[in-house]
């Protein structure tokens, strides 16, 4: 073997090279050296995962790859493929740079044009009237199919009611309408089919929004705690199944776990909590009832309870998407930075376009962190304007198996070095679940 040592490259020679240790020569190198030998970590560890290759937990390795040791103008170049090809392996259409230190959020905000914070009551209400025919359609739908359509009609509707969970998002973040307390009745009921707490909801989302990808403090999604998957064998495996195969319907876990327990809010929230859950209760009281009495158990089913399933797949899948990849960090308070959470920490991924529609482009996502008081029928005009002052900052995908696949089989349990562990890493003999989704689940983009 033979090894060369240049101002900006280490790199080792031949077919029997001797592993190097990454770490080691981060320690010895530049911060920003440490910052570019980042990507090159991420860039082998996504590479492992397309091979079906489970990287070392603690040493890592690589072999015959070129690790830059001292970053200098002619990098860039290097880093932008190496960028690329991390897009490629983890089902990106584009992984942003990292975000300068010294830019904030107001920064950003102040590039959007004044018109994206308007709000347009037509635009607001027709909206509605989209979720509304939407949602009735799909009902028809459900009555009218044979037993082997039902899936696509359930489907259809399920997309259709998480329209009306967008529409009571706009009304939490007072993009709505200029009357908020017609807002908040709006909210509510638009909530109600989903047996969703529009004010809990509203006060738990607020605290994601300040505190996005916050390690203790986003009260959504966030990589696990090995201290929580060694607590005990059976939840460990719970948390493998949860974060595995059962992961497009997490946030059912999530509307349990957060939103019922009056104890989870500040005393000055309380009166507002009680209120709508004594509304969600009288909808399941008086609603599910007369779908009973009407259909019978199988139409409750049929009617009510799988496109319910059907919303809870995309709020989970959206949820996730948004904010989880292998090269988005979560971090502590003291490290956290407000404009790199919102801008360079979320991803805005394309779906089919009937579910663009259905969905009033909540999956424009980038624009609604930089401001939550950009309606949603303003939130592709903002993202225009993003990408035409921010471009190359921004995580972008088109909605694929492999972004699934990667999200689902390597992003599980925090790690400050490498941002995720996999469950299979952790406990190779126990993680059935992982190596099964690694198994069966498609990998194209």
């Amino acid at each position: 073997m033979a090894c060369k040592i240049s101002n900006s490259m280490f790199i080792c020679l031949g077919p029997s090279q001797r592993p190097i240790r990454s770490q080691t020569i981060a320690i010895h190198s530049s911060t920003a050296s440490i910052c570019h030998l980042k990507w090159d970590n991420l860039l082998v560890k996504g590479i492992n995962h397309r091979k079906g290759i489970i990287p070392l937990r603690r040493n890592k390795v690589i072999q015959a790859v070129a690790v830059p040791v001292r970053p200098s103008s002619a990098d860039s170049a290097d880093s932008a493929e190496y960028r690329k090809q991390l897009a490629e392996t983890y089902g990106f259409r584009q992984i942003g740079e990292p975000l300068p230190d010294n830019v904030t959020l107001k920064d950003v905000i102040d590039t959007l044009p004044r018109k994206v914070f308007e709000i347009d009551d037509v635009k607001a209400w027709t909206s509605v009237l989209i979720s509304v025919t939407s949602y009735a359609l799909g009902i028809f739908m459900i009555s009218k199919a044979p037993w082997y359509l039902l899936p696509l009609a359930w489907a259809w509707t399920g997309t259709a009611i998480t329209g009306f969970f967008v529409i009571g998002h706009d009304c939490a973040h007072k993009s709505f309408s200029k009357n908020k307390l017609l807002e908040d009745i709006v909210g509510t009921l638009a909530f109600l089919p989903l047996i969703y707490p529009y004010e809990p909801w509203r006060f738990k989302h607020d605290r994601h929004h300040a505190k996005t990808n916050m390690l203790s403090e986003d009260t959504a999604w966030h990589p696990v705690w090995e201290k929580e998957f060694e607590t005990s064998p059976f939840l460990r495996k719970a948390i493998m199944f949860g974060y595995g195969p059962f992961r497009p319907w997490m946030s059912i876990a999530h509307w349990l776990i957060w939103h019922f327990d009056l104890n989870k809010f500040r005393p000055n929230e309380v009166k507002r909590v009680k209120i709508s859950l004594a509304c969600v209760f009288a909808f399941m009281a008086i609603g599910w009832p007369m779908i009973i009495y009407k259909t019978g158990i199988m139409g409750w089913i049929k009617f009510w309870l799988m496109p319910w399933l059907g919303y809870h797949f995309w709020m989970s899948t959206f949820t996730m998407v948004h904010h989880t990849a292998p090269h988005i960090p979560f971090k502590h308070s003291a490290e956290w930075n407000a404009a790199q959470a919102q801008l360079n920490g979320t991803v805005h991924c394309d779906y089919p376009r009937w579910i663009e529609v259905l969905c009033h482009d909540i999956n424009v996502h980038i624009p609604h962190h930089v401001s939550s008081r950009i309606p949603s029928y303003n939130l592709r005009a903002a993202h225009k304007s993003i990408q035409e002052n921010w471009g190359p900052y921004l995580n972008e995908a088109t909605w694929n198996w492999r972004l699934m696949k990667t999200i689902m089989t390597v992003c599980h349990v925090y790690d400050k070095e490498q941002n995720y562990i996999g469950f299979d890493e952790l406990a190779p003999n126990e993680a059935s679940p992982i190596t099964f989704l690694k198994r069966v689940m498609p990998d194209y983009a």
